[in-house]
């Protein structure tokens, strides 16, 4: 199975539009958009989520909750319960507005600290599993409130939320990886774990970015087990893996180089 169409893309709006405003308030969530979009919002609810669209299909609905109700049962199996709102508008624009973000371009959804938006035009480009890979990356950020404020590295929160994401896909790493991996089989493997201005959008080296903290992720549940990887989220490597920083840098290149080249 490839990677699906537009993930680098997709990937370069998640860490910028993660903190971004949306409809807040004790209403509910349903009668908060019907006030954005007068007369025009459609409700489906699922066993674990609700989707409200405006001027969308309800197939498409009803096959979106259905993705949100599988990456809850997910990020539930990893982390813990979420509370799963999201929200699919007619336009990008639409999407921007709901979001407070000003460029959306490619984008396929985005996650604020209680709600998931749709881009229509970037989630259209993505396969079936690339859609649930997103969805549930983007949930994990909803459950773990993102990156708690700066206090969870920039490589953890992103490469936990792709692990969660990826856990249950059935993608082939490589396919996964496949930017890393090319630089890997050419003998060029990363030096350090990827910093904040790695995940920028329009950093040279996005896609690798986020590959990189993914496969950090993945070989800190396949050397420790997943439950370790949970508690690194609120503690610090050395506490948790008993390793320093340079020792899970020199062991996780190692794991790169295994798994890539």
């Amino acid at each position: 199975m490839s990677v699906p169409q537009g993930r680098r893309a997709m990937l370069a709006g998640m860490l910028a539009l993660m903190g971004a405003g949306l409809v807040t308030g004790a209403r509910p969530a349903s009668r908060a958009v019907r006030d954005l979009w007068p007369g025009a919002a459609t409700v489906v609810r699922g066993e674990r989520s609700l989707v409200v669209g405006h001027r969308v299909p309800s197939a498409e609905l009803r096959d979106l909750v259905s993705r949100a109700d599988r990456a809850c049962r997910t990020v539930a199996e990893v982390w813990g319960p979420v509370r799963a709102v999201l929200l699919f508008p007619a336009t990008d624009a639409e999407a921007a507005t709901l979001a407070g973000a000003g460029a959306t371009g490619g984008l396929a959804a985005m996650a604020t600290a209680d709600r998931v938006v749709v881009l229509p035009t970037g989630y259209a480009r993505l396969s079936a599993a690339g859609r649930d890979v997103v969805i549930t990356h983007e949930l994990t950020h909803v459950a773990t409130g993102a990156t708690r404020g700066g206090r969870v590295p920039m490589w953890l929160s992103e490469g936990f939320a792709d692990y969660v994401g990826y856990r249950d896909a059935g993608i082939a790493v490589r396919a996964a990886a496949a930017e890393l991996a090319e630089e890997v089989c050419a003998g060029v493997l990363p030096s350090r774990l990827p910093e904040p201005a790695d995940f920028a959008p329009g950093a040279p080296r996005l896609a690798q970015a986020y590959e990189e903290a993914w496969l950090a992720c993945r070989y800190i549940a396949e050397r420790f087990g997943e439950r370790a990887l949970v508690r690194l989220y609120g503690s610090d490597v050395g506490s948790v893996l008993g390793l320093s920083r340079a020792e899970l840098t020199a062991a996780w290149r190692d794991h790169l180089r295994r798994e890539l080249a």
